[in-house]
């Protein structure tokens, strides 16, 4: 993990001291990145700038990078796993001046020119300066797992692995691209397949393709774009055998996992309760210390306690990093975040992997990367139970294929009737598919061409800020392009037994993993149950302080003209009183565009300089069973509830009972019974909860019913995050 910043002229101009003050504050923007060195480089029209957390040659392997003659130099931000393979089939006589994995670039460029990516095996973006050809390099990973940006005028270009250092530059636009914004998949998640290009969301500000080269003749400005590796077309090639597939995936995991774990400093592992992250700790070679999150959905859905009781079995330390329900992120806090994220796609899971990553900052300072289960489920069939929602395999095939008709008919509503689901249309579908101008050959494919997007536009984006915000680097051993190759080989009469449910990882997994671990169905870091703690604590995020975070999110003269705003706060008034009645990261992200464009307007304060929260804290656990009760009591904390409101019953909610049972009580939400109560184990709530009129302040209906506030505040919170109940002001 390091930053990249710098300047190039394309005017014929020279990068001289008057540009020194540019690129430090363009190094400060970025300087949590690297906090381990900080470096400066003018060589004729290019200025560099660099920031490095040293994981490899902390001692020899300070950047920038370069040739003997200084004719090549290079500054990098990753890792080449395969450095060692690749400078062995250098020719003789070439002299590595340092130990970095990265000094072998410089060489296999002067050899193969442009194609010196093509056997590289890493996650990297770098900036090369080819001082005799005029030429500047940028160029990506094969997944966009380290990012890097720029912006181009006649004058000049500037560049920088965060869009904060461009805006360092007066001359670089900041203006957020709001249209592109509101139509793009990612941020209104419509049930479509998209696999348009990557986009920074920012106007006339690039992002440098992933697997891709941008070579800039800084003499003319000549720009091209060299694409050095293909995401594949999943078209099911291979003509090996199921167990030769199963064996060959469980061979270059093992050896993605040992590649990721090459550093001369400690390297940890985020430990979830599924099989993603289970099989690289099990994988690793030197055995990592783990980091569980300890939150209300994954206390609710049991991740937490399964990552516990396999990193014991394993004996492995383990930590529960607590992120409690009654923390509420002030709006400050969530404005820094969101400004480290640069992205409107912020929400509950980057927040959380922040907090993560801030508490092994603070309590395992030693650890400068950690190992991550991410990637797996993307491009292994990791969603393929949810899309074929609760059916099999032909099901999941069935709903990918509407997927895609769904975006093709989007694009192209002109064909009208053509568009057939049913599969009577006279029309092939595959030329449907080409007039719409997709370009994946089947559903299938294009399935995970929208997941290729997905990892460059969330994954990896968030990943690479939450834990470079904290100056250490996030590994994915599953994002090893030879893994994914593999899968996409996968003939079509096997996908059902090897796509389906990632059973191509859960079986080259069996005897390496426990059977339960194997088997254990995929587990959300905080959808499905509990997810009602996180929602609620963002929508008190947002409703904190007057809707200050809403408030200033619709000033900006850009949300004015997008957002109806009577309509953005009615919807947070909405899921105040109940949290399933609307999206509440819908909400978030429409917010977050506001917010992001005030803050481009007044540049905030550069993340290593700003104030920073309480720092998470860990939970010890020695036996979950025993200590069960203690540790949700640490988890689940809800604030009071004030008894000055009014509640009452939600809309959707009944409270019914049988004459047969007259003691007992059904809770109903919408026509379907979800919960029963005993009359005799708990009279003083259906007292309560018969008396609850949605006008008198609950302090009166208290007191009319008999009822003690302690004996009924946990069930009324409870009842409240579920959306049971709803609360407002008392009629006057």
């Amino acid at each position: 993990m390091c930053g990249l910043s710098g300047i190039a002229r394309l005017d014929g101009g020279i990068a001289d001291e008057r540009a020194d003050a540019l690129l430090r504050r363009m190094a400060r923007a970025v300087a949590h990145r690297g906090p381990d060195d900080e470096t400066y480089l003018r060589s004729g029209p290019v200025g560099l700038g660099f920031v490095r957390l040293s994981l490899v040659d902390p001692e020899g392997g300070a950047q920038p990078l370069s040739t003997d003659d200084g004719s090549l130099v290079l500054i990098a931000n990753g890792e080449v796993y395969n450095h060692r393979e690749l400078a062995d089939g250098l020719p003789a006589g070439t002299r590595m001046r340092t130990r970095s994995d990265c000094e072998v670039l410089l060489h296999l460029y002067r050899r193969d020119g442009l194609n010196f990516l093509d056997r590289v095996r890493g996650m990297f973006s770098l900036v090369l300066w080819d001082r005799d050809r005029g030429r500047l390099i940028f160029a990506r990973d094969r997944f966009g797992i380290k990012p890097l940006f720029y912006h181009r005028n006649q004058e000049r270009v500037v560049f920088a692995s965060e869009m904060k250092a461009l805006f360092e530059d007066p001359a670089c636009p900041r203006e957020l691209d709001w249209g592109r914004a509101l139509s793009d998949q990612m941020l209104t998640m419509a049930p479509v397949t998209d696999d348009s290009p990557a986009h920074s969301w920012f106007k006339d500000i690039e992002l440098v393709p992933a697997a891709s080269i941008v070579s800039i003749d800084v003499r003319d400005g000549t720009t091209s774009t060299h694409r050095y590796w293909d995401f594949p077309a999943y078209d099911g090639g291979s003509t090996a055998s199921e167990s030769e597939l199963v064996r060959d995936y469980g061979t270059f995991l093992a050896e993605s996992v040992a590649e990721c774990q090459m550093a001369d400093v400690e390297i940890g592992l985020f430990l979830s309760g599924g099989i993603d992250s289970a099989a690289v700790a099990a994988l690793a070679g030197v055995k990592p210390r783990t980091f569980t999150a300890l939150n209300g959905s994954t206390l609710a859905n049991g991740d937490a306690e399964s990552a516990h009781n396999f990193a014991r079995s394993l004996s492995l330390t383990n930590h529960q990093v607590l992120l409690d329900t009654a923390h509420v992120p002030s709006a400050e806090e969530w404005k820094r975040h969101l400004w480290l994220m640069e992205t409107p796609l912020a929400g509950p899971e980057t927040f959380y992997k922040y907090e993560m990553y801030r508490y092994v900052g603070a309590h395992a300072p030693e650890i400068k990367a950690m190992l991550l289960g991410g990637g797996a489920d993307e491009f292994n069939g990791g969603y393929s139970a949810t899309i074929a929602g609760g059916g099999d395999w032909n099901d999941f095939l069935a709903n990918v294929d509407s997927l895609g008709v769904s975006r093709d008919r989007g694009l192209r509503p002109d064909l009208g009737a053509w568009w057939d689901r049913s599969g009577r249309s006279p029309v092939s579908a595959r030329h449907l598919r080409e007039a719409a101008g997709g370009a994946a050959p089947d559903p299938y494919s294009a399935l995970f061409r929208w997941k290729y997007r997905d990892v460059q536009l969330y994954n990896c984006w968030h990943e690479d800020r939450t834990a470079g915000g904290n100056g250490v680097e996030a590994r994915v051993p599953f994002l090893d392009h030879r893994l994914i190759e593999l899968v996409a080989a996968v003939p079509a009469q096997l996908r059902a037994s090897l796509v389906w449910d990632k059973q191509i990882l859960r079986r080259s997994m069996a005897g390496i993993l426990p059977p339960e671990m194997v088997d254990r169905p995929k587990g959300p870091f905080f959808y499905g149950d509990g997810e009602h703690h996180t929602y609620r604590t963002f929508i008190r995020m947002l409703a904190q302080d007057g809707d200050r975070l809403l408030e200033e999110a619709l000033s900006g003269p850009a949300a004015r003209h997008y957002l109806d705003a009577d309509q953005v706060r009615s919807q947070l008034r909405r899921l105040e009183r109940d949290p399933s009645d609307g999206h509440v990261e819908l909400l978030l992200r429409v917010v977050n565009l506001g917010l992001i464009e005030q803050m481009t307007g007044h540049l905030p304060t550069p993340h290593v300089e700003s104030v920073k929260a309480a720092v998470p804290q860990g939970v010890p656990v020695t036996d979950w069973d025993a200590e069960r009760e203690s540790i949700e009591s640490r988890v689940v904390r809800r604030p009071a509830v004030d008894t000055a409101l009014s509640f009452a019953l939600a809309e959707n909610v009944l409270l019914l009972h049988s004459q047969d049972e007259p003691t007992l009580w059904y809770v109903t939400v919408e026509g379907s019974v979800e919960y029963v109560i005993d009359e005799l184990e708990n009279p003083s709530w259906v007292r309560l909860l018969h008396a609850l009129d949605g006008k008198r302040p609950l302090a009166e209906l208290l007191g009319a019913a008999g009822v003690t506030h302690a004996s009924v505040e946990s069930l009324l919170a409870e009842s409240l995050e579920l959306g049971l109940l709803t609360s407002g002001p008392a009629a006057a």
